[in-house]
């Protein structure tokens, strides 16, 4: 059997050590189906505080403290069924876990939807009062940020019908997730290769493909792929569209100017941090340009097209690196942080934090999600032949140390990490990981250069392209806010002149431009989650800067910012780390790294 057609395992068949451990979650599904039951009484229970918050701060407390738990209980409850439906995707009786967990779920917030609006219905001078008793003072973070939405807050009757809503809301972010996930994966027949007959299975190793060095090979794979997915465009469409237009409703029912100004709002993150985000990339293109220009000629072709953008320039490194040893690479580069942050990382990791085998309908993406009070769950697939493996492994590690030490800081009500700071602690992993190997490779020109072609692309991807996409979500909801009916051609309109915004003249658009990228992002993701990748990029590099060129003030710096969790917005807690994002400088410095790699990748090509 050859590598690209090596059998992908059934979950049954994967050893339980290669497995992430859900048991500080639930120890078994019987235990979620109970606590499930427990969520539905408190739900019923919570309408005996309705009427009571404004009487005194101990009523205030009373509701506060039940709320937190029951919170509590719900965010185990949803990354318990999402991690489990993730595991295969096909099984029916996880999708169901799943489709039951967010009912209850959101009939629970709709049974407190009543709560918010009466503490904004509390006196001014009341509620400064209540704020200073000792029962009340560990939520004053909280309750500062509900008063900070009182513009924005319905009244009681119709903030229920919002939390009704969420159900249906839910509903179709399930079916969304379930086509592009399930239904659109298929069996694709076969292409012919120098080795023989290849299959184009759902168990396939695609990236093994489109990675070959046989250009004709990766057109026939990347065409045989498009063309399955682009035969349900009008259906990817109406899922992306879809997604815009819950963003507009809601913004508009709740009396926000856009979509984007909601999206930000809630961490006090400034609409200028965005467009100033956009502006800076955009007088920063050259560089990328560039790279396109090096990509074209040195795989000696006349023209660059997508089939073309996975292929790497160098060739592959043959380094097999298991798992306890990528493990230990990984600890060795966050050593800086102190040997407490680095044997921690190393415990997780090769315990049961990560689920890291490949199997039948699991979920073709990498993600860490954590619950207040239990370990963090990284699913990823893991092969030890590939470095970029070990850099994902960076990434979700950084995930799981910033959630780590945010909830053993801060209580459950405080605890709320914005994904703005959260992908700045998983791009901190990825740049100190980079600059570990290549100051310790020693004389090994191949591996620098494979490194450096390796963060050069990774730049690209999680700069340039979380900016191309943060770029595309503003000027598509914008469309969408005056009316302008998203179809098939406006989106596929859009896409393709950012592309040629971003990759330059010598890229040559697919056509048709393909939805199934976008579509898929919205299947876990909105409008507006794409720019902190790139703000995260930014601030990373800064950070790396100053952690490694500092001493114990800066590694401390840094650990408070981790432990900050939700008791600053995000803008406050970055410079508390040494960072300010609200300016141009660290994103012009990310760029400039981004060029001097660039030259460096053309000097030794």
């Amino acid at each position: 059997m050859s590598e690209n057609m090596k059998r992908i395992p059934e979950r049954c068949e994967i050893p339980e050590e290669e497995k992430w451990d859900l048991s500080s979650l639930f120890p078994s599904d019987e235990a979620w189906a109970e606590a499930l039951g427990e969520y539905e009484k408190m739900s019923g229970k919570m309408l005996s505080f309705k009427g009571t918050l404004g009487r005194s701060a101990e009523n205030l407390a009373d509701w506060a403290d039940f709320s937190k738990d029951q919170n509590i209980l719900g965010q185990r409850l949803w990354v318990y069924t999402r991690a489990r439906l993730s595991e295969d995707n096909r099984c029916n009786k996880a999708r169901a876990m799943s489709d039951k967990t967010y009912g209850v779920l959101a009939r629970g917030q709709a049974a407190s939807a009543w709560a918010v609006p009466e503490i904004l219905a509390i006196p001014e001078a009341d509620i400064a009062l209540f704020l200073d008793h000792h029962r009340v003072a560990d939520y004053r973070a909280y309750i500062e940020r509900v008063i900070r939405f009182r513009p924005y807050i319905l009244s009681e009757a119709e903030e229920r019908i919002a939390m009704l809503y969420e159900e249906c809301t839910g509903t179709f972010s399930s079916v969304h997730s379930a086509f592009i996930n399930v239904d659109i994966k298929a069996d694709l027949g076969t292409v012919d290769a120098p080795e023989g007959t290849i299959e184009l299975k759902n168990d396939t190793e695609w990236h093994k493909l489109l990675e070959s060095p046989d250009r004709d090979l990766r057109r026939k794979v990347y065409e045989k792929s498009r063309d399955h997915r682009e035969s349900f465009a009008v259906t990817l469409a109406g899922f992306t569209a879809g997604k815009f237009k819950l963003g507009t409703i809601d913004a508009r029912v709740r009396g926000y100017p856009s979509a984007r100004a909601a999206e930000l709002f809630r961490d006090d993150i400034s609409e200028e941090v965005y467009d100033n985000l956009i502006a800076t990339v955009g007088e920063n293109l050259d560089a990328a340009h560039r790279y396109h220009d090096l990509r074209k000629r040195v795989l000696g072709l006349d023209e660059l097209r997508p089939w073309d953008m996975s292929v790497p320039l160098v060739p592959s490194v043959k380094r097999r690196t298991p798992w306890n040893e990528a493990v230990g690479l990984l600890s060795d580069a966050l050593s800086p942080l102190g040997n407490e942050y680095a044997s921690t990382m190393h415990a997780g990791l090769t315990g049961r934090w990560v689920d890291r085998c490949t199997n039948v309908g699991k979920s073709n993406y990498i993600f860490c999600m954590s619950s207040y009070g239990s370990d963090p769950c990284i699913m990823m697939p893991y092969d030890d032949g590939r470095i970029e493996d070990i850099i994902g492994l960076a990434h979700e590690s950084g995930h799981a140390m910033h959630n780590l030490y945010g909830s053993r800081s801060n209580s459950f009500q405080n605890c709320y990490i914005s994904l703005f700071e959260a992908e700045t602690a998983s791009a901190f992993h990825v740049e100190m990981l980079f600059r570990h190997m290549m100051k310790t490779l020693g004389g090994d020109r191949e591996l620098r250069l494979y490194l450096i072609n390796n963060h050069v692309k990774y730049l690209t991807n999680m700069l340039y392209g979380s900016v191309r996409k943060a770029e595309f979500d503003h000027v598509v909801q914008g469309l969408d806010e005056k009316g302008i009916p998203l179809t098939v051609d406006v989106l596929r309109t859009e896409e393709r002149r950012l592309q040629v915004k971003y990759l330059g003249l010598e890229y040559v658009p697919d056509n048709p431009v393909g939805l199934y990228d976008t579509a898929r992002r919205f299947s876990f993701a909105g409008p507006f989650g794409s720019y902190v990748y790139a703000t995260g990029i930014c601030a990373s590099i800064a950070l790396a800067n100053r952690v490694l060129d500092g001493g114990e003030s800066e590694r401390t710096d840094y650990i408070n910012f981790l432990k900050s969790g939700g008791s600053r917005f995000p803008m406050d807690s970055l410079k508390l780390a040494g960072v300010d994002m609200s300016t141009p400088e660290p994103i012009q410095a990310a760029c400039n790294v981004f060029s001097g790699l660039v030259d460096e990748l053309e000097r030794l090509l």
